[in-house]
């Protein structure tokens, strides 16, 4: 019997298995909140570079009480996670929380990092308006409003913040995965046959308690 044997100096080729495509856990809806600054003088780093800092002690705070919401040793404050950016004109980060509401709310809070940092913020502003500025905007996305996919591994943004599950679990394509979310709020769901009742996927209370 013949076998065959590689050629020498080459190696037997090893397919890795592809990681399957993912979309973000099922939620209600989202509030993203977007922040950042631009840079007109990047090298006054010393005026900066304050605000800067002050970015990443709020993100750590905010993700210190997520950690502690969860086992119920802090209140929630609302924030679900964030991602940081660098463009050509500065950084930014992309906030997700669970309510405008309580977004507002920890931007008004005296014992928190926010407060102080907003005062320097606007002290060194009025000082050196020619040197940074600061931005932000606010979208409360409902859920039928919201469409993701992560491939190969990906785990960035929405998705990381709030986990994800099967693309299968919403559908195949982008399309599919909106018609999902808005048949969901609805009341509906979708399947291969088309838009589906949420009534007729799910017996009668009567049944169900027979």
């Amino acid at each position: 019997m013949s076998t065959t044997r590689p050629q020498p100096g080459t190696r037997p080729s090893r397919r890795r298995e592809r990681p399957e495509d993912v979309t973000h856990t099922a939620l209600d809806g989202v509030v993203v909140f977007q922040i950042g600054m631009t840079l007109r003088r990047p090298h006054r780093v010393d005026l900066w570079g304050p605000v800067f800092a002050a970015m990443g002690r709020m993100l750590t705070e905010l993700n210190r009480n997520r950690a502690a919401h969860e086992p119920g040793e802090e209140g929630d404050l609302g924030f679900l996670g964030a991602t940081t950016l660098v463009g050509i004109k500065g950084p930014w980060v992309v906030q997700y929380w669970r309510s405008t509401e309580q977004l507002y709310e920890y931007a008004r809070m005296s014992d928190r990092l926010h407060v102080p940092a907003w005062k320097a913020f606007n002290a060194a502003a009025r000082a050196h308006p020619e040197v940074v500025g600061i931005w932000h905007e606010t979208y409360e996305v409902p859920a039928e409003g919201i469409e993701t996919i992560y491939g190969n591994g990906a785990r960035v943004g929405l998705g990381a913040a709030i986990g994800t599950e099967p693309r299968s679990a919403r559908g195949i394509t982008a399309r599919d995965r909106l018609a999902a979310g808005r048949a969901a709020a609805r009341g509906e769901s979708t399947g291969p046959g088309g838009t589906v009742r949420q009534e007729d996927l799910e017996p009668p209370l009567a049944d169900a308690t027979a």
